[in-house]
């Protein structure tokens, strides 16, 4: 083997080192997605892993069996993804509350328009139904979202409150619990 093979595979095995090891780590949290509807939580799509890192919360969904195009996705108050009835009528994943909005802002602005804490960048989900892209959340660590759920909308968002419901979002179609 050449000097430069063996330089360029020391280089790249010491690169392998540097590589954080979030299983053993406790700033990060593994989210198992799973479908919701007014029965209740269905089955899994995949998982969400949401990370602290230099840019802010770190996070990258593994998911699959979406409908491409732009999704609304929040982290929503409470951490409970079931049913819950409204109006006389049972609506997907209710019990996971609204928005996170720890500051009472009332505004639903988007991951940097000073509304609500929850508004996360939109899902953007592949022809083929997968959504694996990483995106970054400046000024959110795993420590404040701990305890609440992340929530999928059918539809993308605007980032406005209106049309109704929720810029457009609309229904709720996948969630998980952040323990």
């Amino acid at each position: 083997m050449g000097m430069k093979k063996i330089v360029a595979l020391s280089v790249l095995l010491s690169g392998c080192s540097l590589i954080p090891d979030l299983t053993n780590s406790s700033n990060h949290t593994v989210v198992q997605i799973n479908r919701v509807d007014t029965q209740g939580v269905g089955s899994s799509i995949g998982t969400i892993t949401f990370a602290d890192s230099a840019q802010g919360l770190a996070i990258t969904p593994q998911l699959e069996g979406l409908s491409p195009g732009a999704h609304g996705f929040h982290i929503h108050e409470n951490p409970d993804c079931s049913p819950k009835e409204k109006e006389g009528k049972l609506v997907s994943a209710l019990s996971a509350g609204a928005h996170y909005d720890p500051h009472s802002t009332g505004l639903h602005m988007g991951p940097h328009g000073g509304g609500h804490v929850g508004d996360l960048p939109k899902l953007e989900v592949a022809v083929d139904g997968t959504a694996s892209t990483e995106m970054y959340v400046a000024g959110l660590q795993v420590s404040d979202i701990t305890n609440r759920s992340v929530m999928i909308h059918q539809g993308g968002d605007n980032y406005a409150d209106a049309p109704a419901p929720l810029g457009g979002g609309g229904p709720r179609i996948a969630c998980g619990v952040l323990k």
